[in-house]
């Protein structure tokens, strides 16, 4: 085995180590989380349920508040996220880039739902929590911009609509709370939530035919 090849395998089998770690970190800190809540768990916890070192995590995640956004990062962004983007992906077409708006919508929150819903529950009023949530709505708002950019630049916007009430219309329509109140508190299955949400984006955004 040439000194390269050795080098490319070392580094390999230590990225693959390091990867390990982060993820007995992360399951480890979402079930403390869960339990007691975000603001009574500490770093010293969350390393020996890992059965790592208390240095090691913060060397990876700096902080509880780190640990908390990779957490959150990898439910909403994860892989539900990736397919719903991958759809959107060589779409050129503006209205059905808005159409398509609302599997991502749902992408985004069934994921969240799925790994986060009982640590949200545990943690409602969690300072950092909150914090993080602005900051991810941050993310998503700019993640939309592009679309409504397109939108208007092939004139296909509603009339009267500005573009930055465009933005803030579909950001609103898109999120967490009226998934919440549809899905979570009215009884709607997602499917029933994606069609609405895409009929909705549709008469508030877009230019009728004629």
């Amino acid at each position: 085995m040439s000194r390269t090849r050795k080098r490319r395998y070392s580094s390999d089998l230590r990225n693959q180590a390091a990867d390990a770690t982060k993820g007995r970190v992360l399951n480890a800190a979402k079930a403390l989380f869960t339990r007691h809540g975000v603001d009574k768990v500490t770093i010293a916890q969350i390393a020996e349920r890992a059965d790592v070192a208390a240095s090691t995590v913060y060397a990876l995640y700096k902080s509880k508040e780190g640990i908390l956004r990779g957490l959150m990062s990898a439910a909403l962004f994860g892989a539900r996220f990736q397919e719903a983007q991958a759809r959107l992906e060589g779409v050129t077409d503006p209205i059905r880039l808005i159409s398509l708006s609302a599997h991502v919508a749902r992408a985004i929150y069934e994921g969240e739902s799925s790994e986060l819903g009982l640590l949200r529950g545990a943690s409602a009023f969690s300072p950092a929590l909150r914090k993080l949530e602005q900051e991810f709505e941050k993310v998503r708002f700019e993640m939309q911009e592009e679309r409504i950019k397109l939108l208007f630049a092939h004139a296909k916007e509603r009339s009267g609509l500005r573009a930055d009430e465009a933005r803030r219309i579909l950001w609103m329509y898109t999120s967490r709370d009226v998934y919440r109140m549809l899905v979570h508190e009215g009884g709607w299955t997602p499917d029933r939530y994606q069609q609405w949400l895409s009929d909705t984006l549709m008469n508030a955004l877009v230019r009728r035919a004629g």
